[in-house]
């Protein structure tokens, strides 16, 4: 072992950023916030510890990786400290709302999403530092403008089932404090600055590629440029999901290095037009530093999400190596992008984008450092035209082969599906992308100051059709979309461990990876789904059916949505009202409904005077209405005090097992339960079926 180290010691520093990465990890999976102060208390033990190391030669193999676990648990705290707010802790009521609009966001289903700073409020509770409205309205609110307006807001909401996207936690890393619901048209207070920044910029962009390409076409195309996805129609992003062509709407190395090579080439081909100036000057590098300002304008017009970030850096990188006749492909490069984005941005590490992105570019350089050889030499001997279409074919499939396989178990980990064919509609959207729809978006970006993006709207809406078409066809295919069961952590840890090791490594032991990516597949059939799930209000249920679909009473389409990745299918049958399911497990009626299975039995009230009634006929009592100590004897019992305090609750009879959001979750600062003491029931705040539909706000 020491020997096989010591043979790859130049690849010793790819491992540090995984050890930034394991700290980053530490922070996020405790149940508790550590003290403050604790992570820099560990990076100056760690630092001690790696002197004393270096002493006896185990500092690089030992001491950098503790500095670097103690540096990623570092950040990842001073982060957290650092986008604290007050947060909503109660829905508000109606109130009066006045902010400044820093980013509009158009819906499809019509109206649209307003983030607003620097609010004011007419009420005594604590007033958060940013927060987001979805307003009614179609006619877009000004970026840059003061605007006053009723509304109701309630905190960031906490996830629909344990395990399921925290969205408290990624409002908490953007500062965002509450959401909400606008009940009145906006009142212009302060009109928007003729000049407002890259927000109104991106607003601006928005409006006319939506207006000039309309539904999907003009939605897809503003999410190629701005990074902003909420035009887009429900159904065509399901087509781009279960296609698996979702990773061209986000902004990353696929449009990155399409603008970088659009601009590199056409300047360096301009310029090498003029002799004069071609043979007196460094016309690559010219090329190469216009290519740079180019992408970095590029990030900060998507809004700097980590998948745009970490393809800058790494395109930035390549773009550098030019300027320094340097060769710039490399793990190396993989390695720097990632220290630099989990140091800037430590709680993307547990986000799908950064792992599905950086899992993608480095089991493609992987795959290059084996293949590049081969395929040079074969290029080299075989020089006819068909020759080289045949390559390009035979190197687009590898790329959409490896990184659908480098990707396929985070994707499946976050969003709980497989897309099967998503080599088939690869192979037929990136070229289209490349080709047509990332060049016209280009040249209508140059052209719109002159009112002439039109003529460059129309190729561009061509290229758009063809791709969205491309995935409706995909996803009408049997089976396209596979809905998998939820893999545990430790699974996607294995997994991940494995993979890292087959890629970083170059000898012939970075096979032993293979064992720990196999263990973590393995953990797809650990999984027992729940038998009963119940909403943190108590409002919406659902139990297992005889043929294992999930029954559920009532609820919107993100809690359903959300149920089924969790838990497995969703049954067609009605919730039964006075009578029984097909099954005859389940019964309704006289103020409850009782679930059999087997000598199981339990109950769900939503009224108080059915309460003695269930008690008496069931082992399990979950209520929508306090019960303090009416529901005695044998019966477990969780109330509305429970669901209150401890969120979405789910099941499992055969073991008796019980879990919740706060159990999940833990005492952090994002997830704002309230403390574990008797309330009255009048100071629990009240729910309605309007506060379940608006969760994904």
């Amino acid at each position: 072992m020491v020997q096989r180290l010591l043979l790859e010691r130049e690849r010793w520093p790819l491992w540090l950023p995984v050890f930034l990465g394991l700290g980053i990890a530490v922070y996020f999976g405790l149940g508790v916030e550590p003290p403050g102060g604790l992570g820099a208390v560990c990076v100056a033990l760690a630092l001690g510890v790696a002197v004393v190391l270096r002493r006896w030669g185990l500092g690089f193999l030992v001491g950098w990786p503790l500095v670097f676990v103690a540096l990623g648990f570092a950040a990842a705290q001073a982060r957290s400290a650092w986008v604290a707010a007050p947060v909503l802790e109660r829905p508000s009521g109606r109130v009066v709302v006045q902010g400044l609009a820093d980013e509009v966001e158009p819906l499809a289903e019509g109206g649209q999403r307003v983030t607003l700073i620097q609010p004011r409020l007419d009420w005594d509770g604590p007033v958060p530092a940013k927060l987001r409205l979805r307003l009614k309205q179609n006619d877009p609110v000004p970026v840059g403008a003061v605007i006053r307006l009723d509304a109701i807001l309630v905190p960031p909401p906490q996830p629909m089932a344990p395990g399921a996207f925290d969205f408290a936690r990624h409002a908490w890393s953007m500062g965002l404090a509450a959401v909400g619901t606008g009940l009145s048209a906006p009142q212009i207070v302060t009109p928007s600055p003729s000049a407002w920044g890259l927000n109104r910029l991106r607003q601006i962009i928005l409006e006319r590629m939506t207006r000039q390409l309309p539904g999907g076409t003009g939605g897809v195309a503003a999410a190629l440029v701005t990074g902003e996805t909420s035009a887009i129609p429900r159904g065509v992003l399901d087509d781009y999901r279960d296609s698996g062509l979702a990773h061209l709407l986000s902004i990353s190395g696929l449009h990155m290095s399409l603008l970088a090579g659009m601009a590199f080439f056409v300047l360096r081909g301009g310029l090498a037009l003029i002799p004069s100036v071609a043979l007196r000057h460094p016309i690559k590098k010219w090329a190469a530093g216009l290519a740079m300002l180019a992408t970095f304008f590029y990030m900060l017009l998507a809004g700097a999400p980590v998948p745009a970030q970490r393809a800058f850096v790494m395109t930035g990188i390549v773009l550098l190596a030019v300027l320094l006749d340097r060769s710039a492909l490399s793990m190396r490069l993989v390695a720097w992008a990632a220290i630099g984005v989990l140091l800037l941005s430590p709680e993307a590490l547990i986000g799908p984008s950064f792992q599905m992105s950086f899992a993608a570019v480095m089991a493609l350089i992987a795959s290059y450092e084996k293949l590049a050889g081969p395929l040079s030499a074969w290029g080299a001997n075989h020089k006819a035209w068909h020759h080289r279409v045949a390559l390009y074919v035979v190197g687009l499939m590898l790329s959409s082969l490896v990184a659908g396989s480098a990707t396929a178990l985070y994707g499946a980990y976050h969003f709980n599906r497989f897309a099967p064919f998503s080599l088939l509609a690869n192979l037929a959207a990136v070229p289209l992308t490349g080709a047509v729809v990332m060049p016209s978006a280009m040249v209508a970006l140059l052209l719109m100051p002159l009112g002439l993006d039109g003529l460059a709207l129309v190729p561009l809406g061509w290229g758009v059709d063809a791709i969205n078409w491309v995935a409706a066809q995909v996803a009408s295919l049997p089976g396209a979309a596979t809905l998998l069961p939820p893999l545990p952590s430790w699974g996607l840890a294995a997994f991940t461990l494995g993979g890292l090791w087959l890629g970083l490594w170059k000898e012939t032991w970075r096979l032993w990876g293979l064992l720990p990516m196999g263990a973590g597949l393995a953990g797809f059939l650990t999984v027992t789904p729940p038998d009963i799930l119940v909403d943190g209000r108590g409002y919406s249920f659902a139990v297992r059916m005889a043929d294992g679909s999930l029954l559920v009473n009532r609820g919107g389409r993100l809690l359903r949505d959300t149920w089924e990745r969790r838990a497995g299918p969703l049954s067609d049958e009605p919730w039964p009202k006075n009578a029984v399911s097909a099954d005859q497990n389940l019964a309704c009626g006289a103020g409850f409904c009782l679930w059999r299975d087997r000598d199981r039995r339990v109950a769900y009230v939503q009224k108080d005077e059915a309460v003695q009634d269930a008690c008496a006929s069931a082992d399990w009592v979950i209520a929508a209405v306090p019960l303090r100590d009416k529901c005695r004897g044998r019966a477990r019992v969780i109330d509305r005090f429970d669901l209150w305090r401890g969120g979405a609750h789910v099941l499992w009879l055969s073991s008796g097992r019980v879990d919740s959001v706060a159990r999940w979750q833990g005492d952090r600062p994002w997830s704002h339960h309230p403390v574990k003491r008797r309330k009255k029931p009048e100071e629990i705040p009240a729910s309605s079926e309007k506060e379940t539909e608006n969760d994904d706000s």
